[in-house]
């Protein structure tokens, strides 16, 4: 999960600086998101003592 937030973050960057202001918008978004999950579900498998399958 958080390897997608990097990635779509990273797209964000570089649409910035290609001046796609739509397109990194978007992916920012999305990597806030994912971001936002990520660290809901591992907050989760921590209370839990859970090990999430990979």
């Amino acid at each position: 999960m958080f390897s997608w937030a990097i990635t779509f973050f990273i797209i964000a960057i570089i649409a910035g600086v290609l001046g796609l202001s739509g397109i990194a918008g978007t992916a920012s978004s999305i990597a806030y998101v994912l971001f936002v999950v990520g660290l809901i579900l591992a907050l989760i498998f921590f209370l839990t003592g859970k090990k999430p399958k990979i």
